[in-house]
């Protein structure tokens, strides 16, 4: 069996995209950064959101029933670190309203995404030290601009079309 530091070490070498994972409901507003987010089936629509167990967004995410994946773009290299930021609250988070909507949910979502996917949670299963929730897409909100924001050997990479500037 591979041991932890190898898996982790080795997993750093799979690029992925950039998320804002957010929620409103009975459990209040939240959000997180996460890369481990994949397409499950276009039938229905519905995507997977790996989120370790031991975090508080496990919970509160379970008790909301709902949230959204904002996939990042080039520019939102600050943003991800500040909800990756374990010591910043929701609060802090979600400062500036004006970068904000709500889609079919309630979930905060963010305006200028690349593509923003509003989520109903369908199920969640409890896999190791993480909960994979099997998420059913409501609503896709995309970006005019073609643009993402990968992370690769632990450090953000931004792909697509580059922002003039």
């Amino acid at each position: 069996m591979v041991d932890h530091n190898t898996f982790r070490s080795a997993m750093a070498r799979l690029g992925a995209a950039v998320n804002l994972i957010t929620s409103d409901g009975p459990a209040g507003r939240h959000g997180l950064t996460a890369s481990s987010v994949c397409s499950v089936t276009d039938d229905p629509p519905t995507v997977l959101v790996c989120i370790n167990r031991a975090s508080s967004s496990n919970g509160l995410l379970k008790a909301n029933g709902v949230l959204c994946v904002n996939v990042l773009a080039a520019h939102h290299t600050a943003l991800s670190e500040r909800f990756a930021d374990r010591s910043s609250r929701a609060p802090e988070r979600f400062s500036d309203e004006t970068l904000w909507s709500r889609l079919s949910t309630g979930s905060p979502a963010l305006n200028d995404a690349s593509v923003a996917f509003d989520c109903r949670i369908a199920s969640v299963s409890e896999v190791g030290t993480h909960s994979v929730f099997f998420c059913e897409v409501e609503t896709v909100r995309t970006a005019d601009k073609v643009e993402g924001l990968i992370y690769f050997n632990r450090a953000y990479h931004p792909i697509g079309e580059r922002i003039a500037g």
